[in-house]
């Protein structure tokens, strides 16, 4: 059985991504949050759907929200979790309790960096990681949660 389309999707952004433009744009881009929040909403209205995007720099409104994503209507998570991705054994566990699909995304390709940022303890229990195509990592993370949670490929809406 087909699982019904996902209308909304939430777009959750880690420590720091609140800094981008200006935070390392040798490392993320000159692309600021607001920007990219406005590409990502366009990308998925035009397939269909909503897409609300949240930021947090603490662990805990992450967790939140990510507990609540199912209760709010989200088909899916599409989250970058910045610094936390090495480390937080308490995202790792909200992403393994909720039944909404989670993808990772990293606009860096983390596993060409510092080693310490080659693993990810979120990676294991999300549906899927995208990582190193800049803003486009959200985009694909997008249409990949997208067919996560509706079992079928991400198309534009007609």
């Amino acid at each position: 059985m087909a699982r019904p389309v996902a209308k909304r999707i939430l777009v959750l952004h880690g420590p720091n991504l609140n800094l981008l433009g200006t935070r390392e744009p040798a490392v993320y881009g000159r692309t600021t949050l607001r920007e990219l929040d406005r590409r990502i909403q366009r990308h998925a209205a035009a397939r269909g759907v909503e897409a609300v995007c949240r930021q947090s720099n603490h662990e805990g409104q992450l967790i939140d929200w990510i507990q609540s994503a199912g209760r709010e209507g989200f088909g899916a998570i599409v989250m970058n979790p910045g610094a936390l991705t090495h480390y937080s054994m308490g995202l790792r566990d909200a992403v393994s309790a909720v039944p909404v699909p989670v993808v990772e995304v990293h606009l860096s390709n983390i596993h060409a960096r510092e080693e310490f940022r080659r693993h990810s303890v979120i990676a294991a229990v999300a549906q899927g990681q995208i990582s190193g195509f800049g803003p486009a990592s959200y985009l694909l993370g997008l249409d990949a949660a997208l067919e996560a949670a509706t079992g079928r490929p991400a198309r534009r809406a007609r």
